[in-house]
């Protein structure tokens, strides 16, 4: 490989950092809260046509979807959500990589707590501001321009490079779980969701569940005769807090040191009575646990229900009316590569040959759609990108500009590197 040619592909991407900007301004400007992804895939979609690549926009078949082990139930399913797979075909001889990223974001409310506009796109002290600028359009749009700037470039790659961007990431992962179904899958893989352009090999998962408790009911004025679904409720809190000191004590993993952060079993949502003057006599409590790769994904949840059980055992109501504990919404495994994949290596390589820096191996602590490419696709994915997972889901979400313009540059290389060129 020429050092020439490598050095060309960083000047025209310097040459185009406005464009760059420009590129990713349009794309957080378009609102894609999950289930209205259709005109930000319509925006990419005919962009990535327009450099000439072979785009392949597809909806997923809601019932063929259902078959796959990796489907949960959703609730709607994915007319006018399309996904996308443009392939850069190589001269051939080399090796293919895949590159993963999702286009739809959380939702925003009426806007509140926000500076301004959560479409405004804006930019302040060096960064672009608005949601999804950080989770993860700056990394759908780093992997896009990398593509782009080496064809600038004049670069002639040998293997395949596929741009897969999906739908339906935050609530399920069914976009990237699709794209495996379609028969997509390359000799390595590189997510572009959040990391701080640290690189992961790993990525936590994350279990969604509900636990329903009944009291006893009673009047208002008699409400001494009832059992009260919100001191029931209380206890499984506190139930819930015990089994996180517990796996944080004893789950261990050498990219989550911090077992505290990596870990979290918390209730978020407590909803108990229905009116300000009558008994609370039930409740309803819903939460999540984070796991690490290695974690037997059924184990855990089993290790709640037994959790609960044992609580309401020692209850004097509860041990005759136990609560209900049901696994519901979004529940996405653990999922890890080898630390000395050479995918690893490269990205690693890359950007410290970039930035003069040693990058910081971690594991992302949240969960990544690289859990469906590395289990049925047969495509080991790392996870690197320019966004915070601090900063992700946030008000006045963010990405630094200047980490924005690293990944494409890393990008760029990598797939100089992996892919492999014509002289």
């Amino acid at each position: 490989m020429s050092a020439n040619s490598r050095q060309a592909v960083l000047d025209v991407i310097e040459q185009n950092r406005d464009k760059a900007i420009s590129f990713l301004q349009q794309m957080v400007a378009i609102p894609s809260v999950t289930g209205d992804e259709a005109a930000i895939q319509k925006f990419v979609g005919e962009y990535l046509d327009a450099l000439g690549l072979e785009v392949d926009v597809w909806e997923t078949d809601w019932e063929k979807l259902k078959t796959h082990p990796g489907y949960r139930p959703v609730a709607r399913g994915y007319e006018g959500r399309p996904n996308i797979v443009a392939t850069h075909k190589g001269t051939g001889g080399g090796k293919s990589l895949l590159l993963n990223g999702h286009t739809d974001v959380i939702p925003v409310g009426n806007g509140e707590g926000w500076t301004d506009s959560p479409w405004s796109a804006s930019i302040k002290d060096g960064r672009i501001y608005g949601r999804g600028s950080c989770d993860m359009k700056s990394g759908v749009a780093s992997h896009i321009l990398a593509v782009e700037f080496l064809k600038a470039a004049g670069v002639k790659l040998k293997g395949d490079v596929l741009i897969n961007v999906v739908i339906d990431e935050e609530v399920s992962g069914h976009g990237t779980l699709d794209t495996v179904m379609r028969g997509y899958k390359a000799d390595a893989g590189i997510s572009g969701e959040t990391s701080d352009l640290h690189v992961q090999p790993a990525c936590i998962g994350r279990i969604w569940f509900e636990i329903a408790v009944q009291g006893k009911p009673a009047g208002i004025q008699q409400r001494y005769l009832g059992i009260s679904g919100i001191e029931l409720g209380n206890k499984v809190v506190k139930a819930v807090q015990e089994l996180e000191d517990h796996r944080v004590a004893t789950v261990k993993h050498p990219l989550y040191p911090s077992a505290i952060d990596s870990l979290p079993c918390i209730i978020g949502s407590f909803q108990a009575g229905n009116y300000p003057s009558a008994f609370p006599d039930s409740a309803l409590l819903k939460g999540s646990i984070g796991t690490v790769p290695g974690e037997d994904h059924e184990g855990v949840k089993q290790s709640l229900v037994d959790k609960i059980a044992e609580m309401a055992a020692q209850d004097p109501w509860m041990k005759d009316h136990p609560p209900v504990v049901r696994f519901v919404g979004y529940d996405a495994q653990a999922s890890e590569i080898p630390h000395d994949h050479p995918i690893v290596d490269l990205v690693s390589k890359t950007y410290t040959e970039l930035t003069g820096k040693q990058p910081v191996i971690s594991g992302r602590q949240g969960a990544a759609d690289t859990r469906f490419l590395n289990l049925y696709a047969d495509t080991p994915t790392v996870i690197f990108g320019p966004g915070s997972t601090a900063v992700m889901h946030s008000n006045d979400e963010y990405v630094s500009i200047e980490d924005y313009i690293t990944a494409i540059k890393v990008m760029a290389l990598c797939i100089y590197d992996w892919c492999g060129v014509e002289d």
